[in-house]
Protein backbone atom coordinates (compact mmCIF):
# COMPACT_ATOMS: atom_id res chain seq x y z
CA UNK A 1 0.00 0.00 0.00
CA UNK A 2 1.36 3.43 -0.74
CA UNK A 3 2.03 5.54 2.20
CA UNK A 4 -0.01 8.52 1.04
CA UNK A 5 -2.65 5.97 1.79
CA UNK A 6 -1.93 5.92 5.48
CA UNK A 7 -1.92 9.80 6.07
CA UNK A 8 -2.17 10.94 8.64
CA UNK A 9 0.93 8.21 9.30
CA UNK A 10 4.19 8.89 8.93
CA UNK A 11 7.03 6.50 7.17
CA UNK A 12 10.56 5.46 8.87
CA UNK A 13 13.17 7.73 8.38
CA UNK A 14 10.88 10.78 9.26
CA UNK A 15 11.26 13.01 12.09
CA UNK A 16 7.94 12.62 12.51
CA UNK A 17 8.04 9.15 12.78
CA UNK A 18 10.83 9.03 15.00
CA UNK A 19 9.03 11.45 17.46
CA UNK A 20 5.80 9.21 17.82
CA UNK A 21 8.21 6.52 18.44
CA UNK A 22 9.67 7.63 21.27
CA UNK A 23 9.41 5.48 24.01
CA UNK A 24 11.03 5.05 27.77
CA UNK A 25 11.54 1.61 27.36
CA UNK A 26 14.24 1.50 25.03
CA UNK A 27 14.98 -2.45 25.29
CA UNK A 28 11.72 -3.03 23.71
CA UNK A 29 12.02 -2.91 19.74
CA UNK A 30 9.96 -0.26 18.25
CA UNK A 31 9.23 -0.53 14.04
CA UNK A 32 5.98 0.30 13.13
CA UNK A 33 5.28 0.69 9.39
CA UNK A 34 3.70 3.77 9.86
CA UNK A 35 3.40 6.09 12.87
CA UNK A 36 1.36 9.58 14.92
CA UNK A 37 1.11 11.62 16.67
CA UNK A 38 -2.45 12.90 17.50
CA UNK A 39 -3.04 15.95 19.24
CA UNK A 40 -7.45 15.62 19.34
CA UNK A 41 -9.44 14.04 19.51
CA UNK A 42 -10.28 14.49 15.59
CA UNK A 43 -6.67 13.44 15.02
CA UNK A 44 -7.24 9.70 16.72
CA UNK A 45 -10.84 9.16 15.07
CA UNK A 46 -8.75 9.54 11.44
CA UNK A 47 -5.73 7.70 12.92
CA UNK A 48 -8.08 4.63 13.62
CA UNK A 49 -10.03 4.76 10.72
CA UNK A 50 -6.74 4.86 8.49
CA UNK A 51 -6.08 1.75 10.38
CA UNK A 52 -9.36 -0.20 9.72
CA UNK A 53 -9.63 0.83 6.30
CA UNK A 54 -5.96 -0.25 5.58
CA UNK A 55 -6.59 -3.05 7.25
CA UNK A 56 -3.20 -2.76 9.48
CA UNK A 57 -3.42 -3.50 13.54
CA UNK A 58 -3.00 -0.36 15.67
CA UNK A 59 -1.08 0.28 18.54
CA UNK A 60 -1.24 2.98 21.05
CA UNK A 61 1.24 4.22 23.60
CA UNK A 62 2.20 7.24 25.05
CA UNK A 63 5.68 7.29 27.18
CA UNK A 64 6.29 3.89 26.51
CA UNK A 65 7.33 2.93 30.22
CA UNK A 66 5.57 -0.79 29.43
CA UNK A 67 5.88 -0.74 25.55
CA UNK A 68 7.36 -4.36 26.31
CA UNK A 69 4.78 -5.77 28.17
CA UNK A 70 2.73 -6.27 24.69
CA UNK A 71 3.72 -8.25 21.51
CA UNK A 72 6.45 -6.15 19.91
CA UNK A 73 5.50 -3.49 17.43
CA UNK A 74 6.24 -4.75 13.76
CA UNK A 75 3.96 -4.56 10.70
CA UNK A 76 1.31 -2.28 12.55
CA UNK A 77 0.68 1.19 12.53
CA UNK A 78 1.38 2.90 15.95
CA UNK A 79 -0.45 6.08 17.74
CA UNK A 80 0.92 8.21 20.21
CA UNK A 81 -1.97 10.20 21.44
CA UNK A 82 -0.92 13.13 23.35
CA UNK A 83 -3.63 15.36 23.40
CA UNK A 84 -3.22 19.18 23.37
CA UNK A 85 -5.38 20.15 26.11
CA UNK A 86 -4.75 20.78 29.91
CA UNK A 87 -5.33 19.05 33.02
CA UNK A 88 -8.22 20.46 34.91
CA UNK A 89 -8.92 20.10 38.39
CA UNK A 90 -12.33 20.68 39.93
CA UNK A 91 -11.90 21.83 43.53
CA UNK A 92 -15.92 21.16 44.53
CA UNK A 93 -16.18 17.42 43.24
CA UNK A 94 -12.17 16.45 44.33
CA UNK A 95 -11.93 15.27 40.51
CA UNK A 96 -9.23 15.73 37.77
CA UNK A 97 -10.19 15.23 33.96
CA UNK A 98 -6.67 13.97 32.54
CA UNK A 99 -6.11 14.09 28.71
CA UNK A 100 -4.36 11.23 27.20
CA UNK A 101 -0.39 11.50 27.24
CA UNK A 102 -0.15 13.62 29.87
CA UNK A 103 2.41 12.40 32.87
CA UNK A 104 2.09 11.91 36.80
CA UNK A 105 4.33 15.66 36.89
CA UNK A 106 1.56 16.99 34.42
CA UNK A 107 -1.09 16.38 36.78
CA UNK A 108 0.38 16.88 40.26
CA UNK A 109 0.80 20.72 40.63
CA UNK A 110 -2.97 21.30 39.38
CA UNK A 111 -4.13 18.99 42.03
CA UNK A 112 -1.91 19.77 45.09
CA UNK A 113 -2.65 23.90 44.16
CA UNK A 114 -6.19 23.25 45.67
CA UNK A 115 -4.56 20.65 48.78
CA UNK A 116 -5.29 17.33 46.99
CA UNK A 117 -3.15 14.91 45.31
CA UNK A 118 -3.71 11.48 43.25
CA UNK A 119 -2.90 8.13 43.88
CA UNK A 120 -0.26 8.31 41.57
CA UNK A 121 2.98 5.75 40.85
CA UNK A 122 6.34 5.90 41.90
CA UNK A 123 7.46 8.08 39.38
CA UNK A 124 6.20 11.44 38.18
CA UNK A 125 7.62 10.50 34.39
CA UNK A 126 4.80 7.84 34.09
CA UNK A 127 1.63 8.28 31.83
CA UNK A 128 -1.13 8.87 33.93
CA UNK A 129 -3.49 7.50 31.65
CA UNK A 130 -1.68 3.63 30.96
CA UNK A 131 -0.95 3.88 35.05
CA UNK A 132 -4.70 4.31 36.17
CA UNK A 133 -6.06 1.82 33.54
CA UNK A 134 -4.03 -0.96 34.59
CA UNK A 135 -5.07 -0.80 38.21
CA UNK A 136 -1.89 1.51 39.77
CA UNK A 137 -0.25 0.64 42.67
CA UNK A 138 0.94 3.37 44.72
CA UNK A 139 2.27 4.89 47.81
CA UNK A 140 -1.02 5.65 48.94
CA UNK A 141 -2.51 2.59 48.23
CA UNK A 142 -2.63 0.93 51.25
CA UNK A 143 -5.06 3.98 52.54
CA UNK A 144 -7.04 4.35 48.95
CA UNK A 145 -6.28 0.28 47.49
CA UNK A 146 -5.87 0.13 43.44
CA UNK A 147 -5.21 3.46 41.42
CA UNK A 148 -8.26 2.28 38.94
CA UNK A 149 -10.59 2.25 41.06
CA UNK A 150 -10.60 6.06 41.62
CA UNK A 151 -11.07 6.51 38.06
CA UNK A 152 -14.98 8.04 37.53
CA UNK A 153 -15.32 8.06 34.16
CA UNK A 154 -13.22 7.02 30.79
CA UNK A 155 -13.35 8.37 27.47
CA UNK A 156 -12.35 6.24 24.42
CA UNK A 157 -12.16 5.65 20.29
CA UNK A 158 -13.75 2.52 19.09
CA UNK A 159 -12.19 0.49 16.72
CA UNK A 160 -15.60 2.16 14.90
CA UNK A 161 -14.15 5.40 14.75
CA UNK A 162 -16.70 6.27 18.19
CA UNK A 163 -16.13 8.76 20.73
CA UNK A 164 -17.54 6.82 23.62
CA UNK A 165 -17.99 7.85 27.61
CA UNK A 166 -17.96 5.14 29.62
CA UNK A 167 -18.56 5.62 34.07
CA UNK A 168 -20.63 3.53 36.20
CA UNK A 169 -23.92 4.77 34.52
CA UNK A 170 -22.76 4.93 30.89
CA UNK A 171 -21.74 1.66 29.21
CA UNK A 172 -20.69 0.00 32.52
CA UNK A 173 -19.61 -3.14 31.48
CA UNK A 174 -16.80 -1.22 28.88
CA UNK A 175 -16.09 0.85 31.93
CA UNK A 176 -15.77 -2.20 34.28
CA UNK A 177 -13.29 -4.42 31.70
CA UNK A 178 -11.06 -0.89 30.76
CA UNK A 179 -9.72 -0.59 34.35
CA UNK A 180 -7.21 -3.41 34.34
CA UNK A 181 -8.92 -5.31 31.99
CA UNK A 182 -5.61 -5.83 29.91
CA UNK A 183 -6.03 -3.33 26.87
CA UNK A 184 -7.37 -3.84 23.08
CA UNK A 185 -10.48 -1.38 23.74
CA UNK A 186 -9.83 1.64 21.70
CA UNK A 187 -7.84 4.54 22.23
CA UNK A 188 -8.51 6.30 25.43
CA UNK A 189 -8.23 9.81 25.52
CA UNK A 190 -9.27 11.00 28.75
CA UNK A 191 -9.50 9.94 32.02
CA UNK A 192 -11.69 11.58 35.08
CA UNK A 193 -10.63 10.59 38.35
CA UNK A 194 -11.39 11.04 42.02
CA UNK A 195 -8.85 12.85 43.80
CA UNK A 196 -7.87 12.91 47.77
CA UNK A 197 -7.16 15.28 50.58
CA UNK A 198 -3.77 15.38 51.31
CA UNK A 199 -1.94 18.11 53.84
CA UNK A 200 1.83 16.52 54.03
CA UNK A 201 3.49 13.16 53.37
CA UNK A 202 5.89 12.14 55.38
CA UNK A 203 8.20 10.61 53.60
CA UNK A 204 12.31 9.86 52.43
CA UNK A 205 14.88 6.74 53.07
CA UNK A 206 16.57 5.11 55.04
CA UNK A 207 19.72 3.24 54.02
CA UNK A 208 21.94 0.03 55.62
CA UNK A 209 24.89 -1.76 54.06
CA UNK A 210 23.51 -4.85 52.21
CA UNK A 211 25.17 -6.78 54.84
CA UNK A 212 22.52 -5.83 57.27
CA UNK A 213 19.44 -7.10 54.80
CA UNK A 214 19.31 -10.61 56.80
CA UNK A 215 18.03 -8.90 59.85
CA UNK A 216 16.42 -5.78 58.40
CA UNK A 217 14.69 -7.56 56.23
CA UNK A 218 12.67 -9.78 58.26
CA UNK A 219 11.98 -7.44 60.76
CA UNK A 220 10.39 -4.85 58.01
CA UNK A 221 8.05 -7.44 56.94
CA UNK A 222 7.18 -8.22 60.83
CA UNK A 223 6.22 -4.82 61.34
CA UNK A 224 4.48 -4.36 57.93
CA UNK A 225 2.01 -6.91 58.45
CA UNK A 226 0.24 -5.40 61.31
CA UNK A 227 1.35 -1.52 60.27
CA UNK A 228 -1.33 1.38 60.02
CA UNK A 229 -2.92 1.82 56.98
CA UNK A 230 -2.08 5.24 56.37
CA UNK A 231 1.46 3.98 55.20
CA UNK A 232 2.83 2.46 52.15
CA UNK A 233 6.74 0.87 52.06
CA UNK A 234 8.84 -0.52 49.98
CA UNK A 235 12.20 -2.52 50.86
CA UNK A 236 15.10 -2.47 48.36
CA UNK A 237 18.84 -3.86 47.52
CA UNK A 238 20.22 -1.68 45.35
CA UNK A 239 23.53 -1.72 43.48
CA UNK A 240 24.34 1.95 43.73
CA UNK A 241 26.73 2.74 40.06
CA UNK A 242 29.65 4.39 41.01
CA UNK A 243 28.64 7.80 38.93
CA UNK A 244 29.31 11.09 39.79
CA UNK A 245 26.08 11.99 40.26
CA UNK A 246 25.86 9.41 43.18
CA UNK A 247 26.58 10.68 46.23
CA UNK A 248 29.95 9.26 47.61
CA UNK A 249 28.94 8.03 50.42
CA UNK A 250 26.52 5.67 48.17
CA UNK A 251 28.56 5.38 45.45
CA UNK A 252 29.89 1.75 44.02
CA UNK A 253 27.69 0.44 46.92
CA UNK A 254 25.14 -2.31 47.75
CA UNK A 255 22.86 -0.80 50.38
CA UNK A 256 19.61 -1.82 51.66
CA UNK A 257 17.09 1.21 51.34
CA UNK A 258 13.44 1.52 53.27
CA UNK A 259 11.51 4.44 51.13
CA UNK A 260 8.01 4.87 50.62
CA UNK A 261 5.15 7.14 52.49
CA UNK A 262 2.85 7.94 55.26
CA UNK A 263 0.03 9.93 54.37
CA UNK A 264 -1.45 12.71 56.52
CA UNK A 265 -4.66 14.32 54.88
CA UNK A 266 -5.29 17.12 57.22
CA UNK A 267 -2.87 19.31 59.63
CA UNK A 268 -4.32 17.01 62.67
CA UNK A 269 -3.15 14.05 60.94
CA UNK A 270 0.04 15.23 60.92
CA UNK A 271 1.48 14.06 64.33
CA UNK A 272 0.10 10.95 63.84
CA UNK A 273 1.80 10.62 60.36
CA UNK A 274 5.66 11.12 62.08
CA UNK A 275 4.84 8.67 64.93
CA UNK A 276 3.68 6.01 62.65
CA UNK A 277 7.23 6.44 60.15
CA UNK A 278 9.69 6.94 63.51
CA UNK A 279 7.74 3.36 64.98
CA UNK A 280 8.82 1.76 61.69
CA UNK A 281 12.43 2.63 61.90
CA UNK A 282 12.70 2.08 65.54
CA UNK A 283 11.55 -1.82 64.66
CA UNK A 284 14.06 -2.23 62.20
CA UNK A 285 18.53 -1.78 63.42
CA UNK A 286 19.27 1.71 63.27
CA UNK A 287 20.31 3.06 59.89
CA UNK A 288 23.69 4.59 58.59
CA UNK A 289 21.24 7.67 57.83
CA UNK A 290 17.91 8.45 57.73
CA UNK A 291 16.07 11.32 55.66
CA UNK A 292 12.41 10.59 56.48
CA UNK A 293 10.53 13.69 57.50
CA UNK A 294 7.27 15.86 56.81
CA UNK A 295 7.07 16.93 53.37
CA UNK A 296 4.49 18.36 50.36
CA UNK A 297 3.15 15.68 48.54
CA UNK A 298 4.45 16.77 45.23
CA UNK A 299 7.32 15.59 46.61
CA UNK A 300 6.90 11.87 46.63
CA UNK A 301 8.01 11.12 43.27
CA UNK A 302 11.09 11.67 43.98
CA UNK A 303 11.23 9.32 46.81
CA UNK A 304 11.53 6.15 44.94
CA UNK A 305 14.57 7.76 43.13
CA UNK A 306 12.98 6.26 39.34
CA UNK A 307 15.11 7.06 36.76
CA UNK A 308 14.02 10.45 34.37
CA UNK A 309 15.49 9.25 31.64
CA UNK A 310 14.68 7.31 28.85
CA UNK A 311 16.76 3.11 30.13
CA UNK A 312 17.24 -0.21 28.46
CA UNK A 313 16.32 -2.68 31.36
CA UNK A 314 14.63 -5.87 31.70
CA UNK A 315 12.87 -6.38 35.05
CA UNK A 316 10.54 -9.54 36.70
CA UNK A 317 7.69 -9.43 38.68
CA UNK A 318 5.50 -11.26 41.27
CA UNK A 319 3.09 -11.04 44.03
CA UNK A 320 4.20 -13.45 47.06
CA UNK A 321 2.76 -14.63 49.94
CA UNK A 322 5.17 -13.69 53.20
CA UNK A 323 7.81 -14.75 53.69
CA UNK A 324 9.35 -17.58 56.31
CA UNK A 325 12.69 -17.04 57.86
CA UNK A 326 13.67 -20.05 54.87
CA UNK A 327 12.32 -17.43 52.48
CA UNK A 328 14.12 -14.78 53.63
CA UNK A 329 17.43 -16.41 53.68
CA UNK A 330 16.67 -18.33 49.76
CA UNK A 331 15.91 -14.31 48.57
CA UNK A 332 19.18 -12.71 50.07
CA UNK A 333 21.44 -15.64 48.96
CA UNK A 334 20.00 -15.31 45.31
CA UNK A 335 19.99 -11.60 45.06
CA UNK A 336 23.50 -11.86 46.66
CA UNK A 337 25.02 -13.72 44.04
CA UNK A 338 23.54 -11.17 41.03
CA UNK A 339 24.45 -8.00 39.49
CA UNK A 340 20.87 -6.92 39.26
CA UNK A 341 20.31 -3.17 40.09
CA UNK A 342 17.30 -3.26 42.15
CA UNK A 343 15.62 -6.55 44.40
CA UNK A 344 12.10 -4.71 45.70
CA UNK A 345 9.85 -6.09 47.90
CA UNK A 346 6.34 -3.58 48.19
CA UNK A 347 4.27 -3.49 51.12
CA UNK A 348 0.97 -3.98 50.10
CA UNK A 349 -2.41 -4.96 52.78
CA UNK A 350 -4.60 -2.38 53.66
CA UNK A 351 -6.89 -1.20 51.26
CA UNK A 352 -5.30 -2.49 48.61
CA UNK A 353 -6.59 -5.91 49.58
CA UNK A 354 -9.90 -5.11 49.96
CA UNK A 355 -12.95 -5.20 47.16
CA UNK A 356 -14.43 -2.25 45.64
CA UNK A 357 -18.02 -2.01 45.42
CA UNK A 358 -17.73 -0.17 41.64
CA UNK A 359 -14.22 -1.59 40.76
CA UNK A 360 -12.91 -2.72 37.69
CA UNK A 361 -11.44 -5.92 36.23
CA UNK A 362 -8.16 -5.27 38.56
CA UNK A 363 -9.45 -3.97 41.69
CA UNK A 364 -7.80 -5.53 44.55
CA UNK A 365 -4.40 -7.26 45.97
CA UNK A 366 -4.45 -9.81 47.89
CA UNK A 367 -0.84 -10.59 48.35
CA UNK A 368 0.81 -8.80 51.42
CA UNK A 369 4.07 -8.52 49.29
CA UNK A 370 4.83 -7.19 45.42
CA UNK A 371 8.49 -8.48 44.34
CA UNK A 372 10.22 -6.65 41.97
CA UNK A 373 13.57 -6.71 40.34
CA UNK A 374 15.78 -5.13 37.02
CA UNK A 375 18.50 -5.08 35.62
CA UNK A 376 20.09 -3.74 32.21
CA UNK A 377 19.57 -5.91 29.36
CA UNK A 378 21.98 -8.82 28.69
CA UNK A 379 22.30 -12.81 29.23
CA UNK A 380 23.52 -11.65 32.57
CA UNK A 381 20.91 -9.98 33.81
CA UNK A 382 18.16 -12.84 32.35
CA UNK A 383 20.09 -15.59 34.59
CA UNK A 384 20.06 -13.37 37.56
CA UNK A 385 16.37 -12.70 37.15
CA UNK A 386 15.43 -16.23 36.80
CA UNK A 387 18.00 -17.56 40.09
CA UNK A 388 16.07 -15.23 42.10
CA UNK A 389 12.57 -15.95 40.57
CA UNK A 390 13.28 -20.04 41.42
CA UNK A 391 13.94 -18.72 44.84
CA UNK A 392 10.70 -17.04 45.54
CA UNK A 393 8.87 -19.50 43.41
CA UNK A 394 7.31 -21.32 46.37
CA UNK A 395 5.74 -17.93 47.76
CA UNK A 396 4.58 -16.65 44.57
CA UNK A 397 0.27 -16.67 44.17
CA UNK A 398 0.66 -17.25 40.62
CA UNK A 399 -0.91 -13.57 40.00
CA UNK A 400 0.88 -10.16 39.12
CA UNK A 401 0.28 -6.50 39.81
CA UNK A 402 -0.06 -5.18 35.76
CA UNK A 403 2.17 -2.16 35.80
CA UNK A 404 5.20 -4.00 36.85
CA UNK A 405 4.65 -6.58 34.12
CA UNK A 406 7.96 -5.95 31.62
CA UNK A 407 8.08 -8.33 28.75
CA UNK A 408 5.45 -9.70 26.65
CA UNK A 409 7.28 -13.54 27.40
CA UNK A 410 6.85 -13.12 31.48
CA UNK A 411 4.02 -14.38 33.12
CA UNK A 412 1.65 -12.06 33.88
CA UNK A 413 -2.19 -12.66 34.71
CA UNK A 414 -3.70 -10.56 37.05
CA UNK A 415 -7.23 -12.41 37.77
CA UNK A 416 -9.05 -15.38 37.53
CA UNK A 417 -10.46 -17.10 34.94
CA UNK A 418 -13.94 -15.72 34.99
CA UNK A 419 -13.18 -12.48 34.98
CA UNK A 420 -11.00 -13.27 32.15
CA UNK A 421 -13.89 -14.86 30.16
CA UNK A 422 -15.91 -11.59 30.94
CA UNK A 423 -12.87 -9.49 29.33
CA UNK A 424 -12.38 -10.93 26.58
CA UNK A 425 -16.61 -10.98 26.00
CA UNK A 426 -16.13 -7.19 26.24
CA UNK A 427 -13.17 -7.21 24.03
CA UNK A 428 -14.62 -8.68 21.39
CA UNK A 429 -18.16 -6.98 21.61
CA UNK A 430 -16.16 -3.30 20.91
CA UNK A 431 -13.22 -4.60 18.95
CA UNK A 432 -14.71 -7.64 17.28
CA UNK A 433 -12.19 -7.61 14.22
CA UNK A 434 -8.68 -7.42 16.28
CA UNK A 435 -7.34 -3.66 15.66
CA UNK A 436 -6.02 -3.00 18.94
CA UNK A 437 -5.47 -7.07 19.72
CA UNK A 438 -1.71 -6.38 19.45
CA UNK A 439 -1.82 -4.26 22.47
CA UNK A 440 -3.88 -6.97 24.67
CA UNK A 441 -1.54 -7.91 27.51
CA UNK A 442 -0.40 -11.61 27.30
CA UNK A 443 -1.56 -14.05 29.90
CA UNK A 444 0.78 -16.60 30.74
CA UNK A 445 1.23 -18.59 34.27
CA UNK A 446 4.34 -19.84 33.64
Amino acid sequence: MDSTDLAPFSPPGTDEYAAACAAFQLAAPVDPAGAFTARSVGDVVRAVTTARRAGLPLRVHTTGHAMGRSAPVTGALLLRPLIDAPVRVDPATRTARIPAGKRWSDVLPEAVAHGLTAAHGSSATVGAVGYLLNGGISFYGRRFGVAANLVRSITLVTAAGEVVVTSAAAHPELFWALRGGGGGFGVVVEVEVALVPMHRVVTGMAVWDAAGAATAGPAWQRWAETAPREVTSSLRLLNVPPLPTVPPALAGRRILVLDGAVAAESPAELERAEKVAAEMLAALPAPEFSTWAPAGPETLPMTHMDPVEPIPFRSDTLLLRSLPEAGWAALLDAAGRTELLAVELRQLGGAFAEPAPDGGAFQRVEAPLLYWACGLPGERTEADLAAVRAALAPYATGLTAPTFADHFTQPQRTYDERTRARVERIRHDVDPAGLFAGDVAAIRDH
